[in-house]
């Protein structure tokens, strides 16, 4: 089951993707219920296969605007250097623990919707990433059961403003321009991804590819990403885990490349979806 949402006619809304269609599923379990974050919270994911099953769509994809596929996110974490080829660009030694920064909400944008390339720099790079987001919530989840914490992934494009993020030790200064990082097209149910590991990842910038591995070469498996950050902050349904990106990124090449107004990014996690997204300059203040 993919799950989207999406704004029309000015009302935020969700719903299940129907091939090039959506079952609108706004309100229909409640008044107050409006978002995948929501139905996650609830616990009512489980119903909502049964309810969408011979429904006919209620309108077209092309009828609404994207929005990053959890809009609302209470936390969203990010696992920097957790693939060894990246690790290795970067010149970074092993480290024992994953190496956590966050997000902030206003910082994504939905598929099809453009990315903002910042006025401050001139080196605002691609980050091709799974992200999962969290069904069941908790603290000191063990590896064994975290991955039945997982209510679905999505793509992410972690963009990343390298000059900013090199001002400190710390990353989150370059991590969360607004309109920076984009999030979708949807959330694809985890009982219909199986085993991660098998998933490949693919980074095209323009067409070219820059990025290309599989999930089987994280080096902090979901499992251990989970079972660690629950162990310094209580994860909660609809929260966010943005799980790394493998080598290749635009900063570590000779000469290196950066995304530019006029580009087009996409990131392709096979049977997750495919992310797309132009890039424009930010408006002039």
């Amino acid at each position: 089951m993919k799950l989207i949402s999406f704004t029309r006619l000015g009302r935020c809304g969700f719903g299940a993707v129907d091939g090039n269609n959506i079952i609108d599923l706004t309100e229909k379990f409640g008044p107050e219920i409006n978002s995948i974050k929501r139905i996650i919270e609830l616990e009512l994911l489980p119903q909502l296969e049964g309810f969408i099953e011979d429904r006919t769509p209620d309108f077209s994809l092309s009828d609404v605007t994207l929005l990053p596929t959890i809009p609302d996110p209470s936390k969203i974490l990010c696992v920097g250097l957790n693939y060894a080829k990246h690790q290795a660009e970067t010149g970074r030694p092993d480290v024992d623990h994953p190496t956590i920064f966050t997000r902030y909400a206003d910082s994504q944008v939905g598929h099809l919707q453009p990315l903002i390339k910042p006025n401050d720099s001139d080196r605002f790079d691609y980050e091709g990433e799974l992200a999962i987001i969290i069904g069941r919530g908790g603290r000191c989840i063990p590896e064994e059961t975290a991955l039945s914490h997982i209510a679905g992934y999505s793509c992410y494009n972690e963009g990343s403003v390298r000059d900013w993020q090199r001002h400190t030790s710390q990353f989150v200064p370059g991590k969360t321009f607004p309109g920076t990082g984009g999030f979708g097209p949807y959330m694809v149910t985890a009982d219909e991804i199986g085993d991660y590991t098998q998933l490949p990842i693919e980074t095209r910038l323009n067409g070219e590819v820059m990025q290309k591995a599989t999930l089987a070469d994280l080096i902090f498996p979901l499992a251990t990403v989970i079972s660690y950050i629950s162990g310094f902050t209580p994860l909660s349904a609809g929260d966010v885990i943005v799980t790394g990106t493998p080598g290749g990124v635009g900063d570590k090449r000779e000469p290196p490349v950066y995304m530019q107004p006029g580009d087009t990014v996409e990131i392709d996690i096979g049977p997750v979806g495919t992310l797309i997204n132009s890039v424009i300059a930010e408006p002039s203040f």
